[in-house]
């Protein structure tokens, strides 16, 4: 456990943070287990319209740190493939 007041501040941070960075992973997470629900059930008219919001859920998410910004042009690439 922390014992100086900067350290225990610093542990305060750290947990908000973790808890906004796990809700915003899940978030993303769940855009693209959908998408891939449409894929798999053959809604291709659906996923062709979802492919937009899941690309900018993966690129806000990097942006914001998430996930890096290389992992998330893989995704997106892989992705639009399978829609292909």
């Amino acid at each position: 456990m922390p014992i100086t007041k900067s350290a225990k501040k610093a542990l305060r941070q750290s947990l908000r943070r973790r808890d906004r960075n796990v809700a915003r992973k899940a978030s993303m997470e769940k855009v693209v287990k959908n998408y891939t629900k449409l894929l798999k059930s053959k809604k291709l008219d659906e996923a062709k319209n979802y492919f937009a919001s899941v690309q900018k859920a993966l690129d806000k998410a990097a942006k914001q740190g998430i996930i890096k910004k290389n992992t998330a042009s893989r995704k997106i690439s892989r992705l639009s493939l399978r829609l292909k």
